[in-house]
């Protein structure tokens, strides 16, 4: 049913986007809107009614689900979608649902327009494309964007043509010639409708032009073959990130197992997104250490703008990790050309945030190596000390201060082989005592980064096979868990620090964002979960029943209000020249957001609570 909207003037004002407006200008905007109430379980009409108008939700939540994509994204009072704010491209079949009792305030796109050209203060927060398009439409390949387009196109809206194929026998001669009259820098070699590899500009000339080879040699010769590829219903950004983190500028897009097409790095060009892809590449083409801890000092500006274009917190955390982990990368690579080739298969290891994904511009480092079994510690042990220092000592130049613990690769003791591994989580396993449990926070989040990942593989398997069985370590796990509970008083308010250098804030990251990294790793071990993002960890705990899909779902919901809350507050203070941190003062919150913060707060606590009980009934 609609209603008044003269009544929602208090609200807007405490909004942190109306809240920029003049009075008058909230009048105007409020005299041009409808207000809608609606009950739990009403939908709104399909995408392609809706999408004409911004929707504010003044009270209540609800869920935008996409049948298509199979994905469901859940906004809550103070949140909009709509009129080209929506967290991905949103098709047909997309329906919007209230699952609580919700109030809305519809804004047609015409007005938003005309307010966005006379309240240029509003423009950062709402992308709305001024492009003459009509209301609804979907906005052109060349309207003006920013890295939040990429999470709302589809790899498939990015592919110009029909795939360029040749068989691998093709001859080297015959694919430099297709690739100038086709028009493309890059051709898919396929045998019986499989892919079978890819040959790119940048391998004619670094494999036939400069060193060369017979033009009639068999293009499979010079191809990288079994390609990495994307499924086309995948998010554009999923392309930027494989780019970013693999430094490869073609991604073959798949549909099932029939090639759809190809993806380029000037495909993302196009759509003005590509900061970090270019800062990677930049990474990776230089040779000094001093090159390196000059583009680290973009990464901050990198944050910024994902910030200011409201980029979710769960892909802020795997963009500015993809930028970690090719500075580590190349790091490792200048280490190994001055040192010469490893004597024996290693991997390196993130651990902790980095390990998550789930970094920021405000970070310090946490890795370790895992050394083949062949490691001699006489014969080897120098050159792997030397690597590790290096490596470690360049993150620190870039901005990675070294961890206080000293839970690094060049530190011995984080430096082994991979069975003094295996020895050492089976005796945090079976001896969990505050130091194995310390440990546990750090060293069950490990991603591979560079070298032989399947050490790394092999280890995780094998410990995660015997988590869900050791009951007596998960109960020692979630007792240490319960230490770090959220800031709320026995009202239910949000506690501030009492005393120090931060009194009267809210620490967001031990306060609130560990409380959380602890669950899902909690569910990620009882479960023998492999992912490592406690986002993803959360997620697929509900799919195996480590808790309900309601309570995964307001978890989520927590970790991301809470972990944007953080990225803005550390881009507010790199904007204002000081250095990020994590304590936030709440007078930087508006009444909507604090109410969120403290509901959040509320979540982490329930679940907390569940997991307590279920430890002291036995049913671990």
């Amino acid at each position: 049913m609609s209603s008044s909207p003269t009544d929602c003037s208090d609200s807007l004002a405490q909004h942190r986007v109306w809240g920029l407006l003049s009075a008058s200008a909230r009048q105007d905007l409020l005299t041009q809107s409808e207000v809608l109430d609606l009950h739990a379980g009403d939908r709104l009409a399909h995408a392609g009614q809706w999408r004409a108008h911004l929707w504010l939700i003044l009270q209540g939540r609800v869920d935008l689900d996409d049948p298509e994509l199979a994905r469901t994204h859940t906004l809550l009072s103070g949140e909009f979608f709509g009129a080209g704010v929506t967290p991905w491209t949103l098709q047909q079949s997309c329906h919007v649902t209230c699952t609580q009792d919700t109030r809305l305030l519809q804004v047609p796109e015409a007005c938003l327009k005309a307010l966005l050209a006379r309240e240029p203060a509003l423009t950062p927060f709402l992308p709305i494309p001024l492009d003459g398009r009509q209301p609804g439409a979907p906005a052109t390949a060349t309207a003006p964007s920013n890295d939040t387009n990429l999470l709302s196109m589809r790899l498939q809206d990015l592919i110009k043509h029909p795939p360029i194929t040749l068989p691998p026998q093709a001859s080297v001669l015959e694919v430099a010639r297709t690739m100038r009259e086709r028009g493309v820098s890059s051709v898919m070699l396929v045998e019986q409708g499989h892919l079978f590899g890819l040959v790119t500009d940048r391998d004619l000339r670094n494999q036939v032009v400069a060193e060369g080879l017979d033009l009639s040699r068999p293009a499979a010769d010079i191809a990288t073959l079994a390609p990495l590829t994307l499924d086309q219903r995948s998010p554009a950004f999923e392309a930027l990130l494989l780019m970013t983190r693999h430094n490869i500028h073609h991604v073959p897009i798949m549909d099932g197992h029939r090639i759809a097409g190809m993806v380029t790095a000037t495909d993302l060009t196009q759509q003005q997104s590509t900061s970090a892809v270019y800062l990677a590449g930049d990474i990776h083409q230089q040779n000094r250490l001093d090159g390196l801890v000059a583009i680290s000092q973009r990464v901050k500006a990198l944050q910024q703008n994902l910030s200011a274009a409201h980029t979710s917190a769960y892909n802020t955390g795997h963009v500015i990790t993809t930028i970690t982990d090719a500075l580590t990368s190349r790091l490792i690579h200048l280490a190994e050309a001055e040192l010469g080739p490893p004597p024996v298969d290693y991997v390196w290891v993130a651990a902790g945030s980095q390990g998550r994904c789930e970094q920021t511009a405000k970070s310090d480092q946490d890795n370790c190596m895992v050394l083949h079994d062949a490691y001699d510690p006489a014969q080897h042990g120098d050159y792997f000390k030397a690597l590790a220092r290096r490596v470690c000592d360049g993150l620190a130049a870039c901005g990675y201060i070294h961890c206080p613990g000293e839970m690094m690769a060049m530190t011995d003791q984080w430096r082994q082989p991979l069975h003094v591994w295996r020895q050492y989580f089976e005796k945090w396993t079976h001896t969990p005592d505050p130091k194995a449990l310390m440990l546990v926070t750090v060293f069950f989040d490990l991603r591979a980064v560079h070298g032989q990942h399947a050490l790394l593989h092999s280890l995780r398997s094998e410990v995660l096979a015997q988590t869900p069985k050791q009951s007596l370590f998960l109960a020692h796990v979630v007792n240490n868990a319960q230490k770090q509970r959220p800031p709320l008083n026995l009202f239910g308010q949000i506690s501030l620090i009492r005393g120090g250098e931060h009194a009267g804030t809210v620490d967001l990251k031990h306060q609130a964002i560990a409380p959380i990294v602890d669950l899902g790793r909690i569910y990620a071990l009882a479960a023998g979960l492999h992912e490592v993002n406690t986002s993803d960890r959360i997620e697929q705990a509900a799919q195996m029943g480590e808790l309900s899909e309601q309570g995964s779902r307001d978890l989520r919901d927590a970790l991301e209000f809470v972990s944007s809350q953080r990225i803005t507050h550390q881009t507010q203070r790199m904007q204002q020249g000081l250095e990020p941190d994590n304590y936030l003062h709440l007078q930087e919150l508006s009444n909507f957001e604090r109410g969120h913060l403290r509901d959040a707060f509320s979540v982490i606590q329930s679940l907390q609570n569940v997991l307590g009980q279920r430890y002291q009934s036995g049913r671990f």
